[in-house]
């Protein structure tokens, strides 16, 4: 579980006090399902945190995997981040044009390859935005930087370690899926994956954790996992459709007080891909 001083949340008060500090570096995070119709880059480049430097979830990420936007080698990523200007030791704050959505799953990333002060944007874009703050057009450079990239493996679960910990109950699985989609009676939205969830799985729609696109108080949290059947006293591997909600679950329990133990990069997209692999639909057993 991931340790730090530095918080999980910041306020755009914070970040617009602290804008321009030479040890501070802003992300722009946003990505989007296909079939929301936006294009991340384009609206980056339209207007953007003065300064934010622009992280592409699914470039960024291991190109050789047929499942999308999974974790990429230490050195691919500290590659990355190096030509961004991002060092493991700078303070992080990552915003999305959601308020938050991807941002989480960028700041799962940064801590999983050892960043150890890494925030999200409360509200993200849309606030900053909603309190009339400057923004700035084009694509931010900043010089370039060493990340000492060194994966926390026991934090990323696979397959094989999620059916472990349903079988022997040695870990809690959350989907933060839509109820639909967890109870297989929406279709999935990439070709070939089957509909359902993991037997024995419980359902936290990520959306039940946020209001106007900012997370929701801890004692509302843990009230919205307890009413899914979760104790939060035992360890809990988050999942969801490619491994991005499921980080907004784990920002959720680690602002809750609760971290998580790991979470599925692969998650719905490889289970439900995967023939040889259970599934359930209806309600969460």
């Amino acid at each position: 579980m991931f340790v730090s001083d530095f918080p999980a949340l910041v306020s755009t008060l914070w970040l617009a006090d602290n804008l321009g500090a030479p040890d501070l570096v802003v992300i722009d995070g946003s990505w989007y399902l296909p079939t929301e119709g936006r294009d991340a880059d384009a609206e980056y480049q339209a207007g953007h945190i003065p300064g934010a430097v622009r992280f592409d979830v699914d470039a960024i990420s291991d190109t050789t995997s047929t499942l999308p936007h999974m974790l990429p080698t230490p050195e691919n990523f500290a590659a990355a981040m190096g030509a961004l200007g991002v060092s493991d030791t700078a303070r992080i704050v990552v915003y999305d044009g959601a308020g938050l959505f991807s941002a989480a799953r960028v700041r799962w990333t940064l801590k999983i390859f050892g960043a150890d002060k890494v925030a999200v944007l409360d509200g993200g874009l849309p606030q900053w935005k909603a309190e009339n703050r400057p923004l700035e057009t084009g694509v931010a450079k900043r010089a370039a930087a060493t990340f000492q990239a060194t994966l926390a493996a026991d934090q990323v679960a696979d397959a094989s370690r999620v059916l472990d910990s349903l079988a022997n109950k040695t870990a809690q699985v959350v989907d933060a899926r839509a109820a639909a989609r967890f109870r297989g009676d929406a279709p999935e939205p990439r070709p070939g994956v089957r509909a359902g969830h993991m037997p024995g799985a419980r359902n936290v729609p990520f959306g039940d954790l946020l209001e106007n696109g900012r997370l929701k108080t801890p004692e509302a949290i843990t009230a919205t996992f307890a009413e899914a059947g979760v104790d939060l006293d035992k360890p809990v591997i988050t999942s969801c459709g490619s491994g991005v909600t499921a980080a907004v679950l784990a920002l959720a329990l680690e602002t809750a007080g609760k971290p998580v133990a790991a979470l599925y990069d692969g998650s719905w997209s490889e289970w439900g891909g995967r023939a040889d692999l259970p599934i359930a639909t209806g309600e969460a057993d």
